[in-house]
């Protein structure tokens, strides 16, 4: 990979390196709380120990010391424990712990959160509680947004990296789009970094396995002078891959990334700071997708000799097979970078908070479309495409102190964001070649207010109006002809809760919420006069309503969260049949109708001593299509199995929404005996379970089959953390599982043909951590 360098390979030789675990090596000296809310928080999770291994690792996860955790889920710091939210909270050391080391397995320790990998990052899925967007068009918003130090990224492939220098990671379920906006229908990730410190810190970590990565990152922070404070970080990581191509035997299916990222922060006086953040990313991934299923007749584009054996020489395609036949490089390549100024100051009592932002973002995509190497055009069929994206977003709040029985946040938000897309695919299948933009403006006011009535009793309202502009261009190459269009469209969302005290350490609310998700145009392969007639694809709209207990026993030893969750979507937005007023059908994402997801969330942890922690979460899902009548019909599927009409189609009413496991959960430990004096042991273990799914409602080919993951790690660690060495073993029992199925049916004469997208752990791996904190 083009990344690597000769100097880069020997510092991760001399293995200083350690899988992302910052916090593993943390030390219990406090850091100096910025102003900023988001800031403080991860200040005070580093003052109160919280990113040490053994940590909780599900929402309110426990106090690992004797602190409490901060979470900044209302734009303000607050103990997650007072929060009438679900939120999880998930530090480095459980990533460490659980094997994950890019946002594609962060998934594996929120039970709630599901991310389906792609074989290229834009064309992956990120779903809470069930709900997420299946949709590959440019402009098309997530329900699920994703933010870094609480900036929305315009462009969700941009997440799809690994994580350096994390602090902590939010996860909020449910709609959030009160506080955060329309790309929050269902929930957010916010991915909170390191902020500047006191003192002088220096950390480095890193990691080795025995199948190939290697990994390296290290931060400065300290003080610049007197009013002036910084943090520097920087990360490589390297993984081959766990595909092998037998057409020029190369390892692929891996990814190589280099993240760099900077703060610095100004306190001129001691009520107003400014800091200002900047980041670049720089990589590129491998695509291969094995073959796993092949029907007995199963021909490439039903070509008569072109059986599986003729065109993937070598490959014998099995159930859990790991190896492909491509005659093309299938790869992306990325590259972005921006930042943001955050400004404070105390006006009296209240606070005013300013957030600045820009980012750019480019990716350049390669797929072998026929998936083989097969001789001749047929076997060559290709597509090559782009995607930029461009950001700029502000917003402006102002807050009443948190010590106050009436609490308020006022704020308005900008954001404008532009997307290009160029595409083509062929020359001899599935032509297409066109080039798209997309536009966005919007412009929001929001409030929230929080009011203590009387002790022990809180009541919380808010609302979020907002007006949208979109416009697209798309000139289809092929046909020359040229479409565009926009849409305005105004609209409301509020959120409601009560939260009473029942004793000092056990609390319960209820909220009533609501979310959006905002218009758009289906800007893909097809785009015609009859889709560009049919204006743009309504906003989607969810309603949810939750009831929680968040307790806490023993002197806070024990941390036992349950929440019930109802949420209703309506104005769906999916991939449908659509029929014109022409008379004609198309195949496009648009509104199809009704979901339903509800359920029953536990978190928990249990601290048995000093130096025995115990943490999980458990989600059980039920999430159905209340009103999905027309929903295109899966490869092969016939009218027995539900598939008909002009044109065919199947009726999902009643069926589960694809990708949501109806059980999900994972348990932790972490076990840190003294052994001599200044030296203690380190015993940890991860176990995740997942029940059994479909990628796509009713596809048989598209079936995954519940399994459980195993990682365990021994090792030993200084008295004051100030470093750390462990040995680790992920997926112990070496269970075999699919990251996504895909239906490449069409690909073969309408006959079987199914690969697979494997996991990272897809086999068990071993390897070394290694964290210094000086």
């Amino acid at each position: 990979m083009n990344l690597r360098t000769s100097a880069a390979t020997i510092a991760i030789s001399v293995a200083l390196a350690a899988a992302a675990t910052p916090a593993t090596a943390q030390t219990q000296t406090p850091a100096t709380p910025d102003t900023t809310s988001a800031d403080a928080a991860s200040a005070q999770l580093t003052q109160d120990g919280q990113g040490a291994p053994g940590g909780p690792t599900a929402a309110v996860q426990g106090e690992a010391t004797t602190g409490e955790i901060i979470v900044t889920a209302n734009k303000r710091a607050e103990n997650i424990q007072q929060v009438p939210l679900a939120v999880a909270v998930v530090t480095p050391a459980q990533l460490a712990s659980a094997g994950v080391r890019n946002f594609t397995d962060i998934g594996k320790i929120a039970p709630s959160l599901v991310v389906r990998p792609a074989e290229q990052p834009q064309n992956s899925n990120i779903s809470l509680r069930g709900v997420g967007t299946f949709a590959f068009g440019i402009g098309v918003e997530s329900s699920v947004a994703v933010l870094v130090d609480e900036v929305p990224l315009a462009f969700q492939a941009r997440a799809f990296t690994d994580l350096p220098d994390v602090e902590r990671i939010e996860v909020l379920r449910g709609p959030q789009s009160t506080l955060y906006g329309k790309s929050a229908s269902a929930g957010l990730v916010n991915l909170i970094t390191r902020s500047p410190t006191s003192t002088l810190r220096v950390r480095a970590n890193g990691v080795a396995t025995t199948d190939d990565e290697y990994g390296l990152n290290f931060s400065v922070s300290g003080p610049a002078g007197d009013d002036f404070g910084y943090v520097v970080s920087a990360a490589y990581n390297n993984w081959d891959g766990n595909v092998k191509n037998r057409f020029n035997g190369k390892t692929v299916n891996g990814r190589e990334t280099l993240n760099l990222r900077g703060k610095v922060r100004w306190e001129p006086v001691d009520d107003a700071s400014l800091t200002l953040s900047l980041n670049y990313v720089n990589g590129n991934t491998d695509v291969g997708r094995p073959f796993v299923r092949f029907g007995p007749n199963a021909r490439l584009r039903g070509t008569a000799g072109l059986t599986p054996a003729v065109v993937l020489p070598g490959v014998s395609v099995e159930e859990y097979n790991d190896e492909i036949s491509n005659n093309y490089n299938s790869r992306t390549k990325y590259e972005g970078g921006g930042g943001y100024l955050r400004g404070e100051v105390a006006l009296g009592e209240m606070n005013l908070v300013s957030i600045t932002s820009y980012d750019r973002f480019h990716l350049d995509d390669f797929l072998d479309q026929d998936d083989t190497s097969a001789a001749g055009a047929i076997g060559n069929n290709n597509q090559i495409g782009q995607f930029d994206s461009e950001q700029y977003t502000q917003e402006v709040r102002l807050q009443s102190p948190d010590d106050k029985s009436f609490r308020y946040t006022v704020g308005v938000y900008l954001a404008s964001n532009a997307f290009e897309r160029p595409f083509q695919r062929g020359p001899v299948f599935s032509l297409a070649n066109w080039f798209a933009t997309s536009k966005s403006r919007q412009i929001a006011g929001f409030a929230q207010v929080d009011w203590t009535l009387t002790p022990g009793l809180t009541l919380t309202g808010g609302g979020r109006v907002q007006n949208e502009r979109v416009a697209y261009t798309y000139r289809d190459n092929l046909t020359n002809r040229f479409y565009s269009g926009d849409a305005s469209d105004t609209a409301g969302t509020y959120r409601a809760s009560v939260k009473y005290d029942l004793t000092r350490d056990i609390n319960a609310f209820f909220t009533y919420a609501t979310g959006y998700k905002g218009q758009t145009y289906d800007l893909t392969t097809g785009f015609n006069q009859n889709r560009a007639a049919a204006g743009p694809i309504r906003p989607e709209r969810s309603r949810d309503k939750e009831l929680g207990i968040r307790s806490q026993f023993f002197d806070r030893r024990l941390t036992a969260n349950v929440t019930l969750f109802d949420t209703n979507y309506r104005n769906l937005q999916a991939q449908t049949i659509e029929t014109l007023a022409d008379g004609t059908s198309n195949y496009r994402l648009t509104n199809v109708g009704k979901l339903n997801t509800r359920g029953i969330e536990f978190e928990g942890s249990l601290r048995l001593s000093d130096d025995l922690n115990v943490n999980g979460a458990v989600t059980y899902l039920d999430a159905t299509y209340k009103s999905f009548p027309v929903a295109q019909c899966y490869p092969l599927q016939t009218a027995a199995q539900g598939c008909t009409g002009t044109p065919a189609s199947q009726n999902l009413n009643g069926e589960r929404v694809a990708q949501a496991p109806e059980w999900k959960f994972n348990v932790s430990g972490d076990y840190s005996p003294s052994l001599t004096t200044g030296l203690r042991g380190v015993a940890q273990f991860n176990w995740q379970y997942q029940s059994s799914l479909y990628f796509a409602p009713r596809d048989p080919q598209l079936f995954q089959p519940a399994f459980h993951i195993v990682n365990v790690g021994l090792g030993v660690r200084d008295e004051e953390r100030r470093w750390e060495l462990v040995a680790f073993v992920n997926n112990v029992f070496d269970q075999q599982y699919y990251g996504a199925l895909v239906n490449t049916a069409g690909n073969f004469g309408n006959n079987i043909a199914t690969q697979a997208v494997l996991p990272r752990d897809f086999k068990r791996y071993a390897g070394l951590r290694l964290g210094l904190n000086f």
